[in-house]
């Protein structure tokens, strides 16, 4: 089975000049925990509510003055479409992530697949995938 036959195709894309407390609102209001950063037609990054509460709320920074690009994680992991469900749940474990963003072949932020898309998969995957998340780890998580 493939990623394109069991991701999320609507994603939104917020700008990385957004505020925190916008963001949180967009997750509050599509029941979301991630949404993909993204600047000049490219993604930069990716932001969760764990960034907003950890690096943001935690540190005491003010929801409506802190932006997006201070608090998301910059590294982004990501699969491609066309990729079997296994190899997105291989990326998953590996990197200790819930969700990838989804890529075509020219590098375009087509979906999202979460760890519930794989549950849904009806396949293995979700077991692998989860079973990495949840090794113990010496790096703090993003």
């Amino acid at each position: 089975m493939q990623i394109n036959e069991i991701m999320t195709r609507k994603v939104d894309v917020i700008d990385p000049n957004t505020t925190i407390r916008d963001a949180a609102r967009t997750m509050r209001a599509d029941n979301i925990g991630a949404l993909p950063v993204g600047e000049n037609d490219r993604l930069i990054g990716m932001v969760t509510d764990r960034d907003i509460a950890m690096r943001g709320v935690a540190e005491d920074k003010m929801g409506g003055n802190t932006t997006v690009r201070q608090v998301m994680s910059e590294r982004i992991y990501y699969c491609f479409e066309d990729e079997d469900v296994d190899q997105a749940a291989n990326a998953m474990a590996e990197h200790q992530v819930h969700r990838l963003p989804v890529l075509n072949r020219d590098k375009r932020l087509v979906g999202i697949v979460a760890l519930a898309d794989l549950a849904r998969s009806g396949t293995d995957a979700v077991k692998r995938a989860v079973q990495g998340i949840s090794e113990p780890t010496d790096q703090p998580r993003r």
